[in-house]
């Protein structure tokens, strides 16, 4: 019998098999880390493929038509990952975000999407499961994505000036057709939206108040907007501090033109800050992930495209799950090695970033944002 081949592009991220434990405790659904933090909410990503080159996450001048992307064989399949969901969940899960790349590039994603809508959580509720878009195909596929059980979608939308869109994505793709994609979700019950605007100091600051104002206009309550500061994911984007926009300015922008009010947060572990227009035209979010981190209280765990676990958006290593879903090893095991996973967790890289005023990590390079979503 020959040697088997591993795929180069299986081999860019490190990454450990995950140590079963001999006698494995059974989930119960209150599984926290070393810093009390709880398990709730599971990113997958289905895809490392995009169709944009957004520079903050896709350069085109890394991510050309050389880059080898992940082999077919290599992801996970909705079998395997609807396993991995359900030990997940058996943790204390309550929460699962289909991301990219652009997961709606995954072929019959709707699929998948069926298969976890039959989860339940340890309290035997419905999962709340939502999924991350560019919206470039969701005029296409929303009414499928909400007959599969879909509940929400957050697109990425970076501004509303179509010439300044169509050079952020950088494949010349029309602000319209994501704004027609919008309008399709709303249409099919696939709400509230939230939309994510990066916002990079020089590039599209100037489109805050327009969307905003748009937003309010054309959507009021049933899409929130939300700001995302300008992160350091990864090492293709040639982040710079300079360049990050802190919420705080965003907010006083916005107030000078639509008076705000602070809201509380939803649940433990929000990842924005919730702000309302005082006039009851709906609600905006800041998620300043730089100026104002939330390790503290961060409950998220995230899965990459062929099942590397990683416990951090700025993590270098991972845990390399699809070994023992593709081995000889039980439900029990497998959500036992899980357990022993998170519950070793400690990593807060932005809160030591900003107490350090540096990069805190080992030097390796840090897993890039397509590849485990944002």
């Amino acid at each position: 019998m020959g040697e088997s081949i591993i795929p180069l592009a299986d081999l860019r991220y490190a990454a450990a098999v995950p140590r079963v434990p001999a006698v494995a405790e059974p989930a119960n659904g209150l599984l926290a880390d070393r810093l009390g933090r709880p398990l709730h909410d599971l990113r997958i990503s289905v895809t490392d493929r995009c169709n944009f080159r957004c520079s903050y996450c896709m350069p085109k001048e890394v991510f050309d038509s050389s880059y080898k992307f992940l082999p077919q064989t290599s992801l996970l399949s909705f079998e395997e990952i609807t396993r991995s969901a359900r030990l997940f969940v058996a943790h204390g899960v309550t929460k699962l975000r289909l991301t990219g790349g652009e997961p709606l590039l995954r072929k019959h994603v709707e699929v998948l999407i069926g298969m976890l809508a039959g989860l339940r959580s340890v309290a035997g509720e419905p999962l709340d499961i939502t999924l991350t878009t560019n919206g470039s195909l969701l005029q296409r596929k929303a009414e499928a994505l909400r007959a599969a059980g879909l509940r929400r979608v957050t697109v990425s939308l970076d501004a509303l000036d179509d010439s300044i869109f169509r050079r952020m994505n950088d494949v010349d793709f029309p602000v319209a057709d994501v704004l027609s994609g919008i309008d399709a979700a709303l249409r099919a019950g696939l709400a509230p939206i939230k939309i994510n605007m990066v916002v990079k100091r020089g590039t599209n600051d100037d489109e805050i108040v327009p969307l905003a104002r748009h937003v309010r206009e054309r959507y009021g309550p049933a899409v929130i907007l939300r700001f995302i500061e300008y992160m350091d994911v990864g090492a293709s984007n040639g982040w710079r501090m300079d360049e990050v926009l802190p919420s705080a300015e965003v907010v006083q922008r916005l107030s000078a033109e639509f008076p705000l009010e602070p809201l509380d947060p939803n649940a433990s572990g929000e990842t924005a800050e919730r702000w309302r227009y005082r006039d009851g035209g709906g609600e905006i979010g800041v998620i300043s992930s730089v100026t104002r981190a939330f390790c503290s209280d961060c409950n998220r765990a995230r899965l990459s495209t062929e099942g590397k676990l990683f416990l951090c958006l700025f993590a270098s290593r991972g845990h390399d799950l699809r070994a023992l879903l593709r081995g000889d090893y039980s439900d029990e095991q497998i959500a036992g090695a899980i357990g022993l996973i998170w519950r070793d967790r400690d990593d807060r890289y932005s809160e030591l970033r900003g107490a350090l005023g540096a990069d805190p990590g080992s030097g390796e390079r840090r897993v890039e944002m397509h590849y485990i979503g944002g």
